[in-house]
């Protein structure tokens, strides 16, 4: 005797070889022992056990699923009775097995409710199963149709429009991302391959942007509407002619510069910080972008800024205006030693936006040694601020002129072509700027904690930097705190530094009062986003590097050690890691071979050639 059971949710049939009242012991069709509980066995028939499923399977297909659940009772039924009404007569056991195969298989038109038991979905559930069905179906052969556009090397409109969203911030559960991730397997390649074969990627800038533009402006780097800035409140007009130092394309220019002499000998500096708190009200709409936008975004060849072109005009430092600002006034006697400082918030004349380029040729390390006699601008004013930048260095204890001389670089973008150059670090108009802001930002920081005002600080210690809303020392700089404040038209820390300023300045009730929730909120906020906007701009930075060696040739640069396998590309401000470097010294400089460069995956490969020395030596020899 044979018997038709239920193994796994499929039916199979087996030869008796033994029973007991809750199992049996079976021979399955392929010659398997098997041991079965009862309770999972249909039926028993004698009929030969090879041909019973064939005959089974042939007479499943043959019964109409629509008519087989039109002719089923409302309640709940056994399968035997449904299969005496629909085949007219007591059931052969494979027309038995065959109705059984035909309702289990069909859970949509009918619910199982145990042993050889089923009801009929109500009419609803089954024409919406069904609905789902079709619509499935007709999903997959759309999905097939963009797959095998995809395949053939098109890129269907549908899949275009949703392209970057698929590459960076994909949703799973949509048509597109089926169809692209199922191409992208059946081609073997990784989905930005994919993206880059069917034309999808017009440039790598554009797909890093894209990125980038989704994760922190997924509403467009675009700002909207907004009720423009506040009419100023009257401020006294400063008795000063001051000028600011940037670079060509700077729009924010947050701060400038000026020098008086005074009567008992001394000198005045005056270092006057764009003042856009004073236009802009708590709540405002501008100030919801700052406190969302939380800084300029900067990389090569563009930025998105914190503030819109028309709110950053009206604050900017811009020359032959009287610009509104916050002043810090240090008194510095001839050895340029600061003894006392003073803070107005007024109307500041810009007699000069002085760019990097034009002030670099005649106010640099070589006319400041040996003076040619040639006359500029400020000329006074600058050569002195250099000698108080200098001992201001002296005074944190930053002052090495042994040190070996470290590089900025400035990468420009026109057209797709990258230029790199490189501007000395600590040069005398770096330096000069970059130190004054030290000193306004860790002066200010001293006078609110003087003042127990809460703001944003940063702190160095361990060799960490972090955000901190009390003061803490700078171990880096040198200094015993550091509050940002000069850069408020670019940094939302300046621009909530700024609104503390004042309240401190005028005697009036800080914004953010010790252990103020919303002030921890927004440090932690901009700290992260800060990160991120960094991270973007080494991105951006990294993948114009590796432009810029395919673009000029270099297919053997130099390289100096940093550590280990670290090594910097000379020239560029771009850092590798070369494997197989042998044993060398921080510092020592390599010859490397250019192996391949890949700018769509943002990779590079490098071989290493030998010491720069060795190598050097190697080709005196071979000429000889």
């Amino acid at each position: 005797m044979n018997v038709f059971y239920e193994e796994s949710g499929s039916f199979k049939v087996g030869s008796i070889v033994s029973r007991s009242d809750a199992s049996l012991q079976v021979d399955t069709q392929h010659g398997k022992r098997a041991k079965l509980k009862s309770a999972n066995v249909f039926l028993e028939f004698s009929s030969p056990l090879a041909d019973f499923l064939p005959s089974v399977d042939n007479l499943a297909e043959d019964i109409d699923l629509d008519f087989l659940w039109e002719c089923s009772p409302d309640d709940e039924f056994a399968y035997q009775e449904l299969a005496a009404d629909y085949f007219g007569h007591a059931p052969s056991a494979a027309e038995a097995a065959a109705l059984i195969s035909r309702l289990h298989g069909a859970p949509m038109y009918f619910y199982k409710k145990g042993k050889g038991r089923y009801k009929k979905a109500p009419q609803e559930a089954l024409q919406a199963a069904l609905a789902g069905v079709e619509r499935k179906k007709r999903e997959q052969e759309q999905i097939d149709g963009w797959v095998g556009e995809l395949k053939a090397g098109a890129l269907p409109e549908a899949i275009r429009s949703q392209l970057m969203t698929l590459l960076w911030r994909p949703d799973k559960n949509t048509l597109e991302y089926k169809a692209f991730d199922q191409a992208a397997r059946e081609l073997n390649l990784a989905p930005l391959r994919l993206a880059e074969k069917v034309g999808g990627i017009p440039s790598v800038p554009a797909y890093l942007m894209a990125g980038f533009l989704m994760e922190y402006f997924p509403k467009g780097a675009g700002f909207g509407k907004y009720a423009p800035p506040e009419a100023l409140p009257e401020l006294p007009l400063a008795e000063v002619q001051a000028f600011s130092i940037d670079d060509a394309n700077t729009t924010e220019i947050d701060d400038a510069l000026s020098l008086t002499p005074l009567a008992n000998g001394n000198t005045r500096v005056g270092i006057h910080i764009a003042a856009p708190t004073l236009g802009v009200p708590v709540d405002s709409d501008i100030e919801k972008m700052v406190l969302s936008r939380l800084s300029t975004a900067y990389f090569p060849g563009d930025k998105i800024t914190m503030l819109p072109d028309d709110v950053v005009a009206a604050f900017t430092l811009q020359e032959g205006r009287a610009c509104p600002a916050f002043s810090l006034y240090a008194e510095v006697t001839p050895a340029f030693e600061p003894v006392a400082f003073e803070n107005r918030i007024e109307l500041v004349p810009i007699a000069a936006n002085l760019r990097h380029a034009q002030l670099e040729r005649v106010f640099n390390e070589e006319t400041l040694a040996n003076d040619p006699g040639t006359d500029y601008p400020f000329k006074r004013e600058l050569t002195w601020l250099w000698q108080f930048a200098e001992a201001l260095e002296k005074r944190r204890g930053k002052y090495d002129p042994t040190r070996p001389a470290q590089h900025d670089y400035n990468i420009d973008v026109a057209d797709g072509k990258v230029s790199i150059t490189i501007r000395k670090r600590g040069a005398p108009m770096d330096k000069l700027v970059s130190e004054l802001m030290i000193l306004a930002n860790s002066e200010w920081g001293r006078m609110l904690a003087e003042a127990d005002i809460p703001a944003m600080y940063r702190a160095q210690s361990m060799g960490k930097v972090r955000m901190t809303t009390r003061p803490e020392p700078h171990i880096g700089l040198g200094v015993a705190q550091y509050a940002w404040s000069t850069s408020p038209l670019r940094r939302a820390s300046d621009f909530v530094n700024q609104r503390q300023l004042a309240a401190m300045i005028r005697g009036e009730k800080p914004l953010y009062e010790q252990g103020n929730a919303m002030l921890f909120a927004i440090l932690r906020d901009f700290d992260a986003t800060y990160g991120a906007y960094l991270s973007f701009q080494d991105k951006m930075e990294h993948y114009w590097c590796l432009k810029y060696l395919v673009q000029e040739g270099i297919n053997e640069p130099t390289a100096t050690i940093i550590k280990e396998d670290l090594v910097r590309i000379d020239g560029l401000p771009l850092r590798l890691r070369i494997p197989g470097l042998p044993e060398l010294n921080r510092g020592d400089r390599v010859q490397l071979a250019l192996v391949r460069v890949d700018e769509l995956m943002q990779e590079v490969e490098l071989r290493y050639t030998g010491r720069l020395e060795q190598v050097a030596e190697a080709k005196e020899d071979g000429e000889a």
